[in-house]
């Protein structure tokens, strides 16, 4: 079975419970039931090769939203678009990734963020070792990290902070000097309840 067809079978699956505590759908934030929620979507890019990876970015410092943090390439659906053309549109933008090169499999669980964004995570696979190209204004670095750490529940640790005066629950993980945390976390401990498989 290729990753491609792989990739389809698990988007399809029902969820596995989950092993970290992380709200399924969400951050660890309050949303009224009438709230209107920004759609977003993000382009989670898996590499096929014999060991898959998935593509990240680190965000630059000067961002006016999340300076600094490792992010999946996306943003705002714009109007007109679906989450499918926005997760392509802002992976090109951000990271110079040809639209062609990505085999688009589907969609993961919607993620809403305590900023009132409802994210689409888009899975899709893409050749290895694409000479992308990080734009300067949003995107520091691009990097990979390989596929079977990112679902490895040993790797995802649970983590609590102060904020707003309540405490909140979230989600980090360590690759090398690198914390994926928050949103990108939260989606990525989504993914791995459905794409659990031998490594």
């Amino acid at each position: 079975m290729t990753l491609a067809e792989r990739l389809a079978a698990a988007l399809t699956a029902p969820t596995r419970a989950a092993s970290t505590g992380a709200a399924l759908t969400g951050d660890d934030h309050d949303h009224p039931a009438d709230a209107t929620l920004t759609p977003a979507a993000v382009l989670v890019a898996i590499t096929d090769r014999p060991a898959p990876g998935v593509l990240l970015t680190q965000r630059t410092e000067t961002l006016r939203r999340h300076a600094g943090q490792v992010a999946f390439p996306g943003g705002r659906v714009d109007p007109g678009e679906d989450a499918v053309t926005a997760a392509l549109r802002e992976a090109e933008e951000e990271i110079a990734l040809p639209r062609a090169a990505v085999r688009v499999i589907g969609t993961s669980d919607p993620y809403r963020t305590g900023t009132g964004f409802a994210i689409t995570p888009v899975v899709g696979v893409v050749p290895p070792d694409l000479p992308l190209v990080a734009s300067e204004a949003e995107v520091a670095a691009v990097f990979e990290v390989p596929l079977a750490f990112l679902l490895d529940a040993a790797n995802q640790r649970a983590a609590t902070a102060f904020y707003q005066g309540r405490e909140r629950r979230y989600v980090e993980m360590m690759w090398n000097d690198r914390r994926i945390w928050g949103a990108t976390a939260g989606m990525i401990v989504n993914l791995s309840r459905r794409l659990q498989w031998p490594a």
